[in-house]
């Protein structure tokens, strides 16, 4: 589908910004607006069961979408906000259709080969870019699940890498695993 004769414009947003654990994870979309989707929010808002459909009819009426992550190590490297916008840049450059220009969530701009327009709080007021933070936010859920497997005993499936106190207490028992974040105050501490 080549997209022609629409407008062309992507939703960026992230997800994962403050967990102590796992990667940053961002989507980008170009939604067809031939094939609405209604009750598009801020993903913060949704049940987890409404996020899942969301995410289900987003990927079946997008033109084109991407997620992709920033490792634990690259965080802990570039840092979180750093990190964030190199998961936003990988998101946007894997869509299979080049965005006329993109619309980010929040005040920074990730470098895309497309003009970029910030809007804070467009996850709550932009439709294609609360679709972003729906894909962006499943996404990074599905890939805790499945690393809660990898590192039995922490949670990760229930918590999702967030500073909960049921994380907090298992994190100082067993002590931080490699999908903690080495430079999260938290985790620097009991590592001192």
């Amino acid at each position: 589908m080549s997209g022609e004769g629409i407008s062309l414009i992507a939703g960026v947003d992230e997800a994962g910004r403050g967990p102590l654990a796992g990667p940053v994870t961002a989507a980008a979309v170009i939604l067809d607006p031939r094939q609405p989707i209604s009750s598009l929010a801020d993903s913060k808002l949704l049940t987890p069961d409404r996020r899942m459909s969301l995410d289900h009819e987003i990927r079946a009426k997008a033109l084109t979408f991407a997620v992709a992550f920033a490792t634990v190590e690259e965080i802990d490297l570039i840092n979180i906000l750093q990190a964030s916008l190199l998961a936003m840049q990988r998101a946007v450059e894997n869509l299979s259709i080049t965005p006329r220009c993109a619309l980010v969530d929040g005040n920074r701009r990730p470098q895309l080969a497309c003009p970029v327009e910030t809007i804070m709080k467009g996850d709550a007021t932009v439709a294609v870019i609360s679709a972003a933070a729906i894909l962006a936010k499943v996404a990074r859920d599905r890939e805790m699940l499945m690393l809660d497997d990898k590192f039995p005993g922490y949670g990760f499936a229930r918590h999702k890498g967030y500073p909960t106190q049921a994380h907090l207490a298992v994190l100082r028992k067993l002590g931080p695993c490699a999908l903690h974040r080495r430079s999260f105050r938290p985790v620097r501490e009991l590592l001192r």
